[in-house]
Formats: C-alpha cells, structure tokens, sequence
C-alpha cells in the first residue's frame, strides 16, 4: 500500500467527495487555479446546485450496474463507491470537504491505492487526531496545557464513579471519536453520572460507531477558541491566527468571529504557539484547526481536540487574512511550500496579518419556535443578502429548491467584515434583515436575536 503518493504533480482534474455549499466552495477556488471540477450526486440530491456549478457531475449510489442501491447518505459514505465515480472521471484528486469522508484514514488510503491525491492530512495523523484520548496525550508530550481528564471509562459503575470523582465534579462527558458535539453531556453530581454515561455512549455508537467515552473538568465559563493551521509536505507550517466559536447551541457552532477581540497580543501568541506545536509533532499536512477552551474567569487555556480538516467556518478566517485557504489546500498537494506565496499564495509568518474582523451566521432550516426541529419543503421565495463585506457561501437555497430531510439542516453561511468589532455585527444584523425566506422554516430571526 503506498500511503504517500508523489505529491508534486499538477492538479488537472478534481472531484469533491461532498455536496451543497462546500462542494461550491471548492469548486470556485478550484475552477480560479485552472483546474477542471467534478461533482458526485446521489438520486435525492439531482436537483442541487452543486451538481451544476462544476464541470462534470456524476450519479453516485447505483454502482456500475446502474441499479440504485444506496440511500442518500450512504452514497456519500461509500468509499468503494467514490472512488469508482473517481476512476470512471479520471480525476487527479479528491477533495473531501467536510463531514462525509474527510476525516476517514481509509478513504485517504484508498485514494493513494488508486494514485490519486487526497486533499488532506496523512492516513497516519487522521488516525492520532482522530481518538480525542490519543490527542490530548500529544498535547501533553509537547507541552500544551490540557484540561484534567480521565482515560476511557471502564464498565464498572464503581470505577466510572472513582475516576469521575478523581477528576471533580462538574464533569463533562465526551466520545472518544469524533466531533460535532456528538455524545457530550454536563454532569453536576454523581446521581446524574451514570445514567449520563449510558446516554452518551448510546449517542456515540449511533454518530461514530463507537462508544468509547471518557470525563473531562467542565469550565462553567469557558470561551471556544480555535487556530487555524496550513502545513505543507516539505515540514513547512504556518498558523492564520485564532476564530472564537463560543456562541453555540446544542454544543454547535451557531455564530463564529474572528480574530477574538478579547484576546491581548501575549495570549494570542502563546495560543498560536501551542497549535503550532500540536501540528509539528503530527508533521500536519493540508489545513486543520486546533481547538481550545480558554477559562473566561482566569484567561487559563486549554488544548480540546484537533479537527483534520476544513472547517465550516473558515470563511471568516479568510475574510480577516486575504488568504484562500481552499487554494492552499490544493497547492499543497500538488508539491507548493508555505511561505512562497507564488506556490501556494501563503506568504511567510511574518507577513501574515490581522485585518479587520468578520462573523459568520450559519442559516439552518430549523425551527426555534418548535424546538428547533429541521423542517422540510419547498422554498416558494428567496432573496439573500448583498453589499459592501457581505459574503454567501450557499448550494441549496434558490426559489423552488426542495430542501429534503436526508441532509444536514444548513441552508446558507453568511459572512460579514468590518474594521471593527461593533460595525461587523451592525452590518451582520442588516444583512440578516435583508434576507427573505419563505416556504421552510429558519433560525433567522433566532440569529438576530442573538446579536
């Protein structure tokens, strides 16, 4: 098996292993380079527009007979599947986006089986990174403050209470595997603790197809804080500086800003510094984000996971650097060094800057007035946000779109810029309130309110 296919190649052909507004993201960032785009589809997404915003598009879940046999999530899911989509195209390359396939050390390998790039870290860092308990060790070995935790919880009740007790209570449960607040629950006393335990390992198994979970100290007031990551093949490995990703709900991501406007030059640095070191130890390829809960009390921060990957909220990022992060993904791969920005439009450390500051809004078809339950139908009427720093990273709201129940629930990410901290939100809040959306429920009205 040759896990490290010769990276120094020219990209002329590209298949994104997703859909909807990432797959779009790609594409645009990949048609910019000269680089000819494929799309893959399943049956219930033929009418997304996705599909119609690269080059080619192909039917994935019917397999080389033709016979559908695939549901709609795991024609996405389907290694085997991909790659023969990959093959029949003729691709260079592969772009997983996120969710889906982009953090699975299989596909990765899979890809290399075929000679074909995989826009990503290394098979070997995705699966280090991928168990939070084998990350959090990393952080430790080089140095970066961890939160007290315990090792995965046996099945004993009696040890499971010691260990949570050892760490003191309030306690945050966590799975081994996987993100996206998946199996997290706060514990406050040991009469919650057990049953908790079973609820969190029965939402693991269901999200990850394992129900390794471990106790964490919780931070009753703690700030979320990621930095963000580019490595190249050559050793190379600069930081874009940090997000704040505190505003969530449901332990998801809701509203995302950039840079953290609390933060003093110091903090900054040593945050930066501590994800620098996270990514050298993993000889990190491709972009990733390194997360962190800082204590709001104590300014005390604290090394969370690392997400192997593009992340959904990278646009603010850019929109504060100048940078395309996507661009770089894909220079990476083809042998391009970070710090000549002829190769991958990434200049030195040094050069790269702060200006300004954005904030992303995720618009999701979920309804607040009903407990946020996803909703469903047809988008009758559609008018999104325009003007000076306004950007839409969409793929599935037009007038007439079907929105379906299969898919995650974000319709559209909104993301505004500003020199400063209080106009970013004001020109946010204006382009919310241009936004008209009718036919399905949203969370517009809810993102409002919260600003």
């Amino acid at each position: 098996m040759n896990a490290h296919p010769a990276a120094a190649r020219r990209i002329e052909r590209l298949l994104v292993a997703n859909r909807s507004e990432i797959a779009i993201r790609v594409f645009r960032a990949a048609a910019e380079l000269g680089i000819q785009t494929v799309a893959i589809y399943a049956e219930e997404d033929k009418l997304s527009l996705h599909r119609f915003k690269s080059d080619e598009a192909y039917l994935v879940g019917r397999g080389a007979s033709g016979e559908l046999h695939l549901g709609p999530l795991e024609a996405y899911l389907s290694i085997e599947e991909v790659i023969r989509v990959a093959i029949a195209a003729k691709v260079d390359a592969i772009h997983p986006g996120y969710g889906f396939l982009s953090e699975s050390p299989e596909f990765s390998e899979a890809c290399a089986d075929h000679g074909i790039l995989f826009i990503g870290p290394r098979p070997e860092t995705m699966r280090t990174l991928g168990n939070k308990v084998a990350a959090r060790n990393l952080a430790v070995s080089v140095g970066v403050p961890v939160m007290p935790a315990t090792e995965p919880l046996p099945d004993d009740p009696d040890e499971v209470k010691r260990l949570a007790a050892a760490v003191g209570y309030p306690v945050m449960l966590k799975a081994s595997w996987g993100g996206g607040g998946r199996g997290m629950r706060p514990i406050e006393s040991e009469d919650k603790l057990l049953d908790a335990v079973q609820a969190g390992k029965r939402e693991a198994k269901a999200a990850f197809g394992k129900d390794e979970v471990y106790l964490e100290k919780l931070v009753r007031r703690a700030r979320h804080i990621e930095v963000q990551l580019l490595g190249d093949t050559h050793g190379g490995l600069v930081h874009l500086f940090e997000r704040d990703c505190t505003i969530q709900r449901r332990n998801q991501k809701v509203i995302e800003r950039a840079p953290a406007p609390y933060l003093d030059p110091a903090v900054r640095q040593a945050l930066c510094n501590a994800a620098l070191a996270i990514g050298k130890a993993t000889q990190y390829r491709g972009a990733g984000t390194v997360e962190f809960l800082m204590d709001a009390d104590t300014g005390a921060f604290y090394f969370i996971e690392v997400n192997p990957r593009i992340q959904v909220e990278h646009t603010v990022t850019e929109q504060v650097t100048g940078l395309d992060i996507v661009k770089a993904q894909i220079k990476i791969l083809e042998g391009g060094r970070l710090g000549h920005i002829d190769e991958t439009g990434i200049p030195p450390q040094d050069e790269i800057e702060l200006n300004g500051h954005a904030l992303q809004c995720r618009i999701t078809t979920e309804n607040p007035d009903n407990n946020f339950i996803p909703d469903y139908g047809r988008i009758t009427a559609y008018r999104g946000a325009f003007g000076f720093g306004i950007r839409v990273d969409g793929g599935t709201a037009y007038s007439g779109a079907v929105v379906t129940r299969y898919y995650d629930a974000l319709l559209e990410k909104v993301t505004a810029w500003a020199p400063s901290p209080e106009e970013v939100v004001a020109r946010m809040d204006r382009a919310l309130r241009e936004y008209r959306i009718r036919g399905v429920a949203t969370n517009l009205a809810f993102l409002e309110a919260v600003l």
